[in-house]
């Protein structure tokens, strides 16, 4: 799972039942990257809308993938996206994302 960059803390890590409704956040769970609109949670699957969904095949191209994204912009590839709240391995909210 993708870490913060360099020697960075990773003070900007969140819990999902903390999210705002229509907050950007970056999702990263055992297997994508998903960077969206939050919608709601129940527990079992998260709702997101105007989604970039990126699959993580290595933590470096994941952490490179949630920078871009946060210098210029989501790439939507679905407008509308529910998966799974238990493969949740970190919640980050996209504002807080360096821009460099």
């Amino acid at each position: 799972m993708p870490r913060p960059h360099g020697n960075e803390p990773e003070t900007n890590k969140m819990e999902l039942t903390e999210a705002h409704h229509g907050i950007n956040l970056v999702v990263e769970t055992t297997d994508k990257v998903y960077i969206g609109r939050f919608d709601n949670s129940n527990g079992f699957q998260v709702l997101m809308h105007d989604c970039a969904i990126h699959a993580i095949e290595t933590p470096e191209a994941a952490e490179e993938f949630v920078r871009t994204t946060a210098k210029y912009g989501v790439p939507v590839d679905e407008r509308d996206v529910v998966f799974d709240a238990a493969g949740v391995q970190r919640v980050r909210a996209l504002g807080d994302i360096p821009k460099d």
